[in-house]
């Protein structure tokens, strides 16, 4: 177990704030550095590289240790995050953890695929929209898919406008085997070290009742739309 995971923070127990576990306690593991750069990045703490001083680089069993610490050795869900934490070598750690009764969720874009995938007991593919600047890699996705080896995954799309919202349809076409949840986008949120601005909630709000009528309107009835609960409890406020 010599490899060495890049943590940009852990923290909880807190909830889940989204996606198909949202409300489930969980303890956080964000792991530091990411292949992507959205444009809308709501992390970057955990992805720019000018924050890489801060990340901290641990091995599975330290990280083990305060999961437990923070848990108080009860085992929950531990989710996995970013950045992309596809990128950093978790097997050793979700294997620590399962023998001992946590669970494993983890978020990805879906660019890089690991063998690892098919121990988890949750695996949410975000591949991102047309907001957010990036290029998807669907023979990518695919491998993050089949890495997982019939392991519970889900989609999770971030929509922001009808450009979005059209994209969140293709994704669904090209996997209609997956369970897929919409959320409105959040604005560009402040700096890392300005999380404390205020947020926008009237505007998550009305982008979140356009997103409802569009589904509704379409009788996509298979899409499930959820709001970012965190950002409604502490907004852009880190560590919960």
């Amino acid at each position: 177990m010599s490899d060495l995971i890049r943590i940009s923070e852990i923290f909880g127990p807190t909830i889940q704030g989204e996606g198909a576990l949202i409300g489930v306690p969980t303890v956080f593991v964000r792991t530091g550095g990411c292949d992507y750069r959205c444009v809308w990045c709501d992390s970057l703490h955990a992805v720019d590289s000018e924050y890489r001083h801060t990340w901290s680089p641990m091995s599975a069993d330290a990280v083990m240790d305060e999961v437990r610490r923070l848990s108080g050795a009860r085992p929950l869900t531990v989710t996995l995050s970013g950045g992309n934490p596809a990128i950093q070598p978790l097997g050793d750690l979700i294997a620590l953890g399962r023998a001992e009764g946590y669970g494993f969720a983890m978020e990805t874009q879906g660019t890089v695929a690991k063998n690892w995938f098919a121990q988890l007991d949750m695996l949410v593919l975000s591949p991102k929209p047309p907001s957010s600047k990036m290029q998807t890699d669907w023979d990518m996705l695919q491998g993050c898919i089949d890495a997982a080896q019939g392991a519970p995954a889900v989609l999770k799309i971030v929509v922001f406008d009808e450009a979005d919202y059209a994209y969140a349809r293709d994704v669904a076409a090209r996997q209609p085997g997956l369970s897929i949840y919409l959320q409105p986008g959040n604005h560009t949120p402040p700096p890392p070290d300005q999380e404390d601005a205020a947020i926008d909630l009237d505007g998550i709000d009305d982008r979140m009742r356009w997103l409802v009528d569009r589904v509704i309107a379409d009788r996509w009835h298979a899409a499930r739309v959820l709001p970012q609960l965190h950002v409604m409890l502490w907004g852009n406020k880190r560590g919960v």
